[in-house]
C-alpha cells in the first residue's frame, strides 16, 4: 500500500511516499481503507522533533524506524478479525489511532474497542476525518477547566483545529464564548455561536480587566500576563498549545505552580486524552447539528509534504484534509486549487 513516511527529522520534503506492507488484522482487530485523515500540530512537530524531547522517544538523531504519521481519518471497513463483532466489511467508519499514528497510508488496523465508530450520516467523509483531533482536545480541556453553563469564556486562536471545536462545544455547555481570531476569521467564528468576536491584531483582550471565568488558549500564544490579567481570580487558564521550547516550558511550569499556589488562577494543561466514550459524545453532537468540521484545504497524499508546510505555517482555519483514497482524487482536484474541499 501507499502510505507518507520520513526516516529523518527535518522540514517537510523529508515526508515522502513509499510502498510499504499493508497490515493484516489480528482477531480483534478491524483493517480499515482510509479515504480521508488531517495534518495536525501533531504530525509536524513529530517529523520536526519540535519540541527536542521527542528525540528521546524517537531516536535522537533520526527515527528509530520508518515513521507514518497521521491521528485521524474517515474510510470504510476492508476486513475483520475472526473476535470482531461491532463492525463489518463495508461500514463507513471514523477513527483516531492517537500516538500510534498511521493514518497517512491506504490502509490501518485498529483494536474493535479503540477510537472507532460508525461515521455520522449528516456529514461527508471529509469532515468525519477532521473530528476526533480538535474535538478530543477541545472536549478534554474544557471538562479539565470545569466549564459551566453561565460562565464568560475567552477562547484565543478560536478558528484554528481545537479552536474551533472548542468554541461549539463551550457553547453548547451554556458558556458565552468570546473569540480571538485573525479579522479574516471574524465571521467564521461568530457562526459557530461566539457571542463577541475580537481580532488579535487590533484589539488586547485582557484591555476590559478580569471578565472571563476561563481562557482558553488553543494555540499558545494568548501570553501568561495577559491571560491571568484578564480571568476572575480562581478562574481558570486553560493551555493547549504551546511553542515546545525547552526554556519556555520550564518557565510556563513555574508561573503554573506559583499561580496555582497564590490561588489567582487555576492553570490546566498537559496531553489531550480521549475515548471511544468521548467519540460516541462528539457523533452525537454531530448528528443533532450542533456540531461541525471546519475545512480549510484539501490536499491528495502526494502533495502531503505541501500539505505540512501549510499547517506548520500557523495560519490555518479549521482542519487541512488529506485525501487518501486514489478513486476520490480527480472529483477534488479543482476545489483542491481553489484551497477548499
Amino acid at each position: 500500500m501507499k502510505a507518507a513516511v520520513y526516516s529523518r527529522y527535518g522540514p517537510p520534503d523529508v515526508i515522502h511516499i513509499e510502498e510499504v506492507d499493508r497490515p493484516i488484522p489480528r482477531d480483534n482487530e478491524v483493517l480499515v481503507h482510509i479515504h480521508a485523515a488531517t495534518v495536525s500540530a501533531a504530525d509536524w512537530r513529530m517529523r520536526k522533533a519540535d519540541p527536542f524531547l521527542i528525540r528521546f522517544m524517537n531516536g535522537l538523531r533520526r527515527p528509530k524506524k520508518t515513521i507514518i504519521l497521521g491521528m485521524e481519518f474517515s474510510g470504510t471497513v476492508a476486513a475483520i478479525g475472526r473476535a470482531v463483532t461491532l463492525f463489518a466489511p463495508g461500514d463507513k467508519v471514523f477513527g483516531g489511532t492517537g500516538f500510534q499514528f498511521g493514518a497517512h497510508a491506504e490502509y490501518v488496523c485498529l483494536p474493535e474497542g479503540g477510537t472507532l465508530a460508525a461515521k455520522p450520516e449528516n456529514i461527508t467523509m471529509e469532515e468525519a476525518a477532521g473530528v476526533l483531533f480538535g474535538g478530543f482536545s477541545a472536549l478534554h480541556f474544557l471538562r479539565k477547566g470545569n466549564i459551566q453553563a453561565g460562565q464568560n469564556v475567552l477562547i484565543y486562536g478560536a478558528s484554528g483545529s481545537v479552536g474551533t471545536f472548542a468554541v461549539q462545544l463551550a457553547v453548547h455547555f451554556g458558556a458565552r464564548v468570546t473569540g480571538v481570531c485573525s479579522s479574516a476569521n471574524m465571521e467564521l467564528v461568530r457562526s459557530l455561536g461566539a457571542a463577541h468576536v475580537l481580532d488579535y491584531t487590533r484589539e488586547d483582550f485582557s484591555s476590559a480587566g478580569p471578565v472571563y471565568d476561563m481562557v482558553f488558549d488553543a494555540v499558545g500564544y494568548s501570553g501568561f500576563e495577559r491571560s491571568l490579567r484578564a480571568l476572575k481570580r480562581g478562574g481558570y487558564y486553560v493551555r493547549v498549545g504551546g511553542s515546545g521550547k525547552l526554556l519556555a516550558m520550564l518557565r510556563g511550569a513555574f508561573q503554573s505552580m506559583w499561580t496555582s499556589i497564590t490561588g489567582a488562577a487555576k492553570v490546566v494543561g498537559g496531553v489531550a486524552a480521549g475515548s471511544r466514550e468521548d467519540q460516541l459524545f462528539l457523533k452525537g453532537l454531530i448528528e443533532s447539528g450542533k456540531l461541525r468540521t471546519v475545512i480549510d484545504r484539501c490536499y491528495p497524499l502526494a502533495e502531503i509534504a505541501e500539505a505540512h508546510r501549510y499547517v506548520e505555517a500557523g495560519h490555518k482555519k479549521g482542519q487541512v484534509i488529506i485525501l487518501i483514497e486514489p478513486a476520490i482524487l480527480p472529483s477534488y482536484v479543482a476545489a483542491f486549487r481553489e484551497n477548499t474541499c
